[in-house]
């Protein structure tokens, strides 16, 4: 059986095996440490049963035999004044092995019940325009584009930059879902407040 529960700090050195996806964005220690001081309730991992061993020697102890499955990462921020209030996806990954079977689904789902309580307006995430994949699993959740990022995400080896989709969830506090109505044009990466 899964269990869901909070990040701890000895996490950090045990989750590779899903981080270093090549569409998950990567972090410095301090970045991470910094939502598990200021969002704690938003940074959520899941582990399967025992048994299964991903990259650790043989002399663990019971607890290091559990196996990542996935993790989200997210924050609150905005104005209330403002009706931007909301709950923001920093990060959602599911190892490789783990995908398609709802975990990503169910982690979001977690994600919005606090940001619900904490009387968000909206949840927001930034995804690669190229990952149609992801794109369209948010879509099936809820999520529209609410504006595009122009070179949002930084490139390697030479290739252009990458635009992004700014997608959006309204919550039940937006009873209007002004928070969804997406921009006629694009913006760029120092236009996002």
């Amino acid at each position: 059986m899964t269990t869901l529960r909070a990040f701890t700090c000895d996490d950090l050195f045990r989750f590779n095996n899903i981080n270093l996806d090549p569409l998950t964005e990567t972090y410095g220690i301090p970045f991470y440490l910094q939502y598990l001081a200021h969002w704690p309730e938003y940074f959520i991992v899941a582990e399967a049963p025992g048994g299964e061993l991903m990259g650790y020697s043989e002399c663990v102890t019971p607890k290091m035999l559990m196996l990542w499955m996935f993790t989200v990462m997210g924050k609150a921020e905005g104005s209330v004044a403002r009706e931007e209030w909301h709950g923001h996806v920093t990060a959602l990954s599911v190892a490789p092995e783990f995908r398609r079977l709802g975990l990503a689904a169910k982690l979001m789902e977690l994600l919005e019940e606090i940001s619900e309580k904490k009387g968000g307006f909206f949840v927001d995430l930034f995804v690669r325009v190229s990952n149609q994949v992801a794109v369209n699993m948010y879509k099936q959740l809820g999520y529209s584009v609410y504006r595009t990022v122009l070179e949002y995400y930084s490139a390697s080896s030479g290739e252009p930059d990458e635009d992004a989709y700014d997608m959006r969830k309204a919550l039940s506090r937006d009873t209007e879902k002004k928070s969804v109505i997406p921009l006629p044009h694009p913006v760029r990466p120092e236009d996002i407040e």
